[in-house]
C-alpha cells in the first residue's frame, strides 16, 4: 500500500494538540447536558449583573421548548431568532435545538426588505424579536403577507437586574413597543408558563439541521448554509483544542460579538458551554463598557474582530484599568494587522492569535497556534481534522505547490451540507467533499496559509488584477492613517480603477499628493489609487468588520 504523504503542517504542528483527535458526531444541544451533569450550580450568564446558573437556564430551555411543542414546532420546523445578545436568544436556541427545530439568524439591524426576504426564503413561521419598534416592527407587516404566523415577544425589562427592570421602562419608554398578548403575538412568559416536560427529537447529527446561517451576501442575494449538528458539535471541539490549558467549570468568556454571527455563535457561545464556563453578556458593544466590565468581571477569554482590539489599544486613560485577566483573544472576521496584535498582548499579557473561517465552515477553519509559531499575516494552521488546498484559478482541479497563489478550498467535517434551497449555488461552492471559499490565497511550505482577497474582489486594471487586501496592507503601513476600504471604481480607460476610502488618526494629517508618495516603493504603479476619499467614517458590519460591500453600495447610490 503507498503511504500517504504527510500534509505541509505536520512539522509545524503544535505537540500539544492532535490533528488526528478524534471528532465524534453528536447533538449540538449536548454541550448543554454536559454542562447541566457536571456544573448545575454553576454561574452561566451574567447579563449586565443578573446571573443564571446551568441549572436554571436548562430549566427555563425545557420550558421554552414545551412552549413552542405546544404551538406545533416540529422537528425540521425553521425558528428565527431576531435577538440582541441576551439570555432570550440562549435559551430558545438551546430550546429550538432540542426539538430539532432549526435555528434561523436574523440581524436586528437588517432593514425591513431584508427581514422579509429572509423570512421568506427561509419559511419561517416562527420568529422571536425583543420588545423594541425597529426591531419588532420589521415583523409585523409579514404576518398577513408571508408564512411568518407568530411572533414571540421577548421583553428586554423581565431579564435585567431589578434596578435596571424598573428604570427601563421610563427611560427607555420610547424603545419599548407595547404589544398585546394576541393570535399572532405570544409574550415570552406565557410561552413559558408551562412544566417543561416536552418531548425531545431524535437527532441524525451527520444529517439533520441546526441552524441555516445566512451569509453575508456580497455576491448578491444572501444564500442559506445549512450547518448540521455535527458540523457545530465538532467544530467545538476543533476550536477548543487549540487553546490547551483551558479548565472546564473555570473559564469566563467575555461575549461582545453578536451570537447571530457564527463567529460568535461557535466562538463565544458554544466553547463557553463546551467548557461550562460563564459568559460574560453585553447585548452590544459600547467600548468604554467592555473596558470597565473587563476590569471588573475578569473575563479569561476575549474573541472579536480587529477592529475592537484596535479601540481597545486607543482608548483613553486605559491605565486606569486591569485587564490581565485575559488569557487567550481569538482574532476573526478580517485580517489582524500585527502592531494592533502586539499592542493589545502587551497591554492585556494575553495571548492573541489570528484565525479564518466562513459561515459554510461552521465556521472555523484555520488558526495561527498559541504554543509555538504565530506567522504575520498567516491565518495559520488547520483545525484538527480539517484539509486546507490551494487550487488553481483557472481550472479548479489542480492543486499547486507552496507559494503559488490559488482559491483556498476546505476539507473537513465542519463543512456545510449545502445551500438551503439552492442547488446551482450549491453545485458551484461544492466539489464533493471540498468547498470553494472564494478567496485568493496561498500556503507556505510549513502550511500556514495566507488570504491575499476575495475572487470576487479582484479588481481588474486595464486587464492586470489588483487585490485590494494587498492595497490596504501597504496604505496602513502610514502612521497616520486609521481605516481604510479599498475597492474598484468604474474607469473608462482601464475599465476599472483602484480608489481608496481612508479615515485618520485623531490629530493626523495626511493629503492624497503625500499618500501616493508614500506608496511609490510599496505598489507598483496600477496598485496605487488613482483617487483617494478622506471621510469621517467608513462601513462596518454588525460584528464591527469594514464592509467593502457597504462602502461599493454606497458608492453606487451616489451616482
Amino acid at each position: 500500500m503507498k503511504k500517504e504523504k504527510p500534509h505541509p503542517w505536520a512539522k509545524k504542528y503544535p505537540a500539544s494538540i492532535d490533528w488526528n483527535a478524534p471528532l465524534p458526531a453528536r447533538p449540538l444541544y449536548g454541550i448543554l447536558d454536559d454542562a447541566v451533569r457536571d456544573f448545575p450550580d454553576q454561574v452561566f450568564i451574567d447579563f449586565l449583573g443578573k446571573n443564571y446558573t446551568y441549572r436554571e437556564i436548562n430549566d427555563l430551555v425545557a420550558r421554552v421548548a414545551r412552549g413552542l411543542q405546544d404551538l406545533g414546532i416540529a422537528k425540521g420546523e425553521r425558528v428565527g431568532l431576531m435577538l440582541p445578545n441576551s439570555p432570550y436568544y440562549i435559551v430558545l436556541y438551546f430550546a429550538a435545538l432540542r426539538l430539532g427545530a432549526v435555528v434561523v439568524n436574523f440581524n436586528p439591524l437588517y432593514a425591513a426588505r431584508e427581514v422579509e426576504q429572509q423570512v421568506r426564503d427561509s419559511g419561517c413561521r416562527f420568529v422571536a424579536a425583543i420588545d423594541r419598534p425597529d426591531i419588532y416592527g420589521k415583523l409585523t407587516p409579514l404576518l398577513a403577507q408571508s408564512c411568518l404566523e407568530k411572533i414571540i415577544v421577548c421583553r428586554m425589562a423581565e431579564i435585567l437586574p431589578p434596578l435596571l427592570s424598573s428604570l427601563y421602562p421610563i427611560f427607555k419608554y420610547r424603545d419599548v413597543i407595547h404589544v398585546h398578548d394576541d393570535s399572532h403575538n405570544i409574550d415570552f412568559a406565557r410561552l413559558t408558563a408551562n412544566d417543561g416536560a416536552f418531548t425531545p427529537a431524535v437527532i441524525d447529527p451527520e444529517n439533520d439541521l441546526a441552524v441555516l446561517q445566512y451569509t453575508g451576501g456580497t455576491t448578491g442575494t444572501p444564500k442559506g448554509a445549512m450547518l448540521t449538528h455535527a458540523n457545530l458539535s465538532i467544530n467545538v471541539v476543533q476550536s477548543g483544542l487549540l487553546f490547551p490549558g483551558l479548565k472546564r467549570g473555570q473559564e469566563a468568556m467575555m461575549a461582545v460579538l453578536p451570537f447571530f454571527h457564527i463567529f460568535a455563535l461557535t466562538a463565544i457561545l458554544n466553547i463557553t458551554v463546551w467548557l461550562a464556563g460563564k459568559i460574560i453578556l453585553l447585548p452590544s458593544f459600547d467600548l468604554g463598557q467592555v473596558i470597565k466590565t473587563i476590569h471588573k468581571k475578569r473575563p479569561t477569554l476575549f474573541p472579536a474582530v480587529p477592529t475592537i482590539y484596535t479601540a481597545i489599544n486607543r482608548y483613553k486613560n486605559l491605565n486606569r484599568y486591569d485587564l490581565r485577566s485575559i488569557k487567550y483573544c481569538f482574532s476573526g472576521g478580517a485580517p489582524l494587522p500585527v502592531e494592533v496584535k502586539h499592542d493589545f498582548e502587551r497591554l492585556t499579557g494575553c495571548v492573541l492569535v489570528e484565525g479564518y473561517g466562513l459561515s459554510e465552515t461552521s465556521p472555523v477553519v484555520s488558526c495561527n497556534p498559541v504554543e509555538g509559531e504565530s506567522r504575520a499575516g498567516s491565518i495559520g494552521l488547520p483545525v484538527p481534522g480539517t484539509i486546507i488546498e490551494i487550487v488553481s484559478l483557472d481550472d479548479k482541479k489542480t492543486l499547486l505547490p507552496p507559494r503559488q497563489d490559488g482559491e483556498i478550498c476546505v476539507r473537513g467535517p465542519q463543512v456545510m451540507s449545502g445551500y438551503w434551497h439552492r442547488a446551482k449555488e450549491t453545485a458551484q461552492v461544492l466539489d464533493g467533499p471540498r468547498l470553494h471559499t472564494g478567496d485568493v490565497g496561498y500556503m507556505d511550505e510549513d502550511g500556514y496559509t495566507f488570504v491575499i482577497d476575495r475572487i470576487k474582489d479582484m479588481i481588474a486594471v486595464g486587464g492586470f488584477k489588483v487585490y485590494p487586501r494587498h492595497v490596504e496592507e501597504a496604505i496602513y503601513q502610514h502612521p497616520a492613517v486609521e481605516e481604510c476600504i479599498v475597492a474598484g471604481a468604474t474607469d473608462l480607460y482601464r475599465g476599472q480603477s483602484v480608489k481608496a476610502f481612508i479615515t485618520m488618526r485623531q490629530g493626523k494629517t495626511l493629503s492624497a499628493v503625500e499618500l501616493k508618495a508614500f506608496l511609490n516603493d510599496k505598489l507598483s504603479p496600477i496598485e496605487i489609487p488613482r483617487s483617494i476619499e478622506f471621510r469621517e467614517s467608513l462601513p462596518k458590519t454588525a460584528v464591527g468588520k469594514l464592509s467593502r460591500r457597504l462602502m461599493v453600495e454606497a458608492e453606487k447610490d451616489k451616482s
